[in-house]
């Protein structure tokens, strides 16, 4: 099935079969002047298909056509000859000279299609904003290029042709530490970047380590990186707490950092607490482990006026002293709106030490998760539901019945 509107210059194509092609070509040659944005979602893409597309597109007989935004996700490229088929896509990147957005994910890519594309962008005359490769298998993509020569960085045109990008997304990509480090040389040819995401990838401690010359850079040149996720990379405290030292010291601050699922422990404790003394304004730490002793750490650090907006601490089995932390920090984050603290363990007293928190702060806290904690429902908690409410909504969120009262437990 298959719509288009030219009025928005948008093109969505799901499950077409290939008796459709052609219907489809001629819809995209009469809009061609117009159309701006072509995506497909479950698709069985082939080199025949793509070189159609194109020269449906190139109206007029031009050698370029006029997409801004493509996108190929949750798709199959069917092909005998894979390198035929990269070289079709790679045609059709490179005469895309308005392309500004470029999504190539969950379509099970390889690393040598990935070079393929990347190489054709490197090459390109376009002003790539996006880039998303998430959720493929492109480990070792980066290493047929010699991203240490200061001749091929100069022959190849790289500076100019990634120096637009504003957004990488690189998550679930079986990326390594070797592909941190080539990544590092990638990173400092992007002066514009301000959201990369390298989550789940397994590029551990030494794949950090590789990557910490680059913030220290970025420390020093007002880098505009804003959004940094590193959720599920199998890091361990000793490279987190690497990394926070030198965002600490970024001359622009990150707005939003996300170290979700890794197993830190409570060392990361103290490095957390001068972090988020910037001005972090989103932090996940879902499920890094902290314990009692994790939250026990935080709450003894100072606390002033931080600039907290979204928190997310749930999944780190902290017990009361979840609460106690949460209590303070309610006091020393007037921005604070939304925090996650689900399935910590915290027992039924640690409701009126939130509670206190809440009524004492008066400040814009929207919304309090506290699911899979509370082991047996209370008809006091109608009580709380009704005295703390934004735009007649409850702030506290409960367990609603016995059953999702069971705490989450994330042994083996």
């Amino acid at each position: 099935m298959y719509q288009i509107s030219s009025f928005f210059g948008l093109f969505n194509c799901y499950y077409f079969l290939l008796l459709q092609v052609a219907g489809l070509c001629k819809l995209l040659n009469q809009n061609s002047r117009t159309l701006t944005s072509l995506e497909f979602v479950h698709c069985k893409i082939s080199s025949s298909f793509m070189d159609t597309i194109c020269g449906s597109l190139c109206s007029s007989g031009a050698e370029t056509h006029q997409i801004h935004h493509f996108s190929i996700s949750s798709s199959s490229f069917h092909e005998i000859d894979p390198v035929s088929l990269a070289h079709s896509l790679a045609s059709f990147l490179s005469s895309g000279r308005s392309l500004r957005s470029l999504k190539l994910c969950d379509n099970n890519l390889d690393r040598n299609f990935a070079k393929s594309v990347f190489s054709t962008l490197l090459d390109s005359s376009c002003s790539l904003t996006s880039f998303d490769l998430s959720e493929n298998n492109i480990s070792g993509w980066l290493s047929i290029f010699n991203w240490k020569s200061n001749a091929f960085l100069s022959s190849s045109g790289v500076t100019k042709s990634l120096q637009s990008l504003r957004i990488l997304k690189l998550g679930g990509n079986n990326l390594q530490k070797d592909d941190a480090g080539n990544l590092r040389y990638v990173l400092v040819q992007m002066p514009s970047l301000e959201i990369l995401d390298l989550s789940d990838n397994p590029i551990e401690d030494d794949g950090i380590r590789s990557l910490i010359p680059y913030f220290a850079e970025a420390s020093k040149s007002c880098s505009p990186l804003t959004d940094l996720n590193l959720g599920s990379c199998e890091l361990s405290s000793d490279g987190v707490i690497l990394l926070l030292d030198v965002l600490s010291t970024l001359a622009r601050p990150l707005n939003s950092l996300s170290l979700a699922d890794n197993g830190l422990g409570s060392q990361v404790a103290e490095a957390l607490g001068k972090f988020w003394g910037t001005s972090i304004q989103v932090l996940n730490l879902e499920g890094i482990g902290l314990g009692p002793s994790g939250f026990r750490k935080l709450r003894d650090i100072r606390m002033e006026n931080l600039k907290l907006v979204k928190l997310n601490i749930s999944k780190n089995r902290g017990g009361i002293e979840t609460a106690k932390f949460l209590s303070k920090l309610i006091l020393h984050a007037p921005k604070l709106v939304a925090v996650n603290a689900a399935y910590n363990l915290m027992p039924a007293e640690s409701l009126p030490l939130i509670c206190s928190a809440l009524k004492t702060a008066k400040g814009h806290v929207q919304q309090v998760d506290l699911r899979g904690n509370i082991c047996e429902y209370q008809p006091s908690h109608d009580t709380m539901l009704a005295e703390f409410q934004h735009n007649g909504k409850p702030i506290l969120i409960l367990p609603s019945s016995v059953a999702l009262n069971i705490p989450y437990d994330d042994d083996p």
